[in-house]
């Protein structure tokens, strides 16, 4: 799934209690962790829920991630952010306008406040795993 399907099925889905179910149900689907993952190095800062996110450069060029939260709407989170920027390149990421996606999706409107700094702390660590890549 990329970012136009994900907005596609948002639209569809309409009332705000179906998307949060969706992105439940997203962040449910989430590979787990390794064991060792789960630790101080990984653990996202700035989040009120636990959140690890671990990731970097594969052979082929192309950046990968993975993350878990112990919110499942927060996991939900990482979900589509990972959608976003998983099989790109460092530069590719660095790139993005992931603010601008989050908001083009009302995540920016419907979730609080504190969800969304928590989002923008996990992207902030997505791009500092790229720019060490880049």
């Amino acid at each position: 799934m990329d970012i136009e399907e994900l907005a596609e099925t948002f639209e569809l889905l309409g009332e705000w209690e179906e998307r949060y179910a969706y992105l439940i149900d997203l962040g449910r689907k989430l590979p787990p962790l390794a064991a060792g993952e789960h630790c101080e190095a990984s653990k996202v800062r700035g989040c009120m829920s636990q959140v690890w996110l671990v990731g970097g450069l594969q052979d082929d060029g192309a950046m990968r991630f993975n993350g878990d939260s112990d919110s499942s709407l927060v996991k939900g989170l990482i979900a589509l952010l990972l959608t976003m920027v998983n099989g790109k390149t460092a530069s590719e990421i660095l790139a993005l306008d992931i603010a601008g996606q989050f908001k083009r999706l009302g995540l920016e409107s419907n979730i609080t406040v504190n969800r969304r700094n928590g989002f923008f702390a996990m992207v902030e660590r997505i791009r500092a795993l790229a720019a060490q890549a880049a």
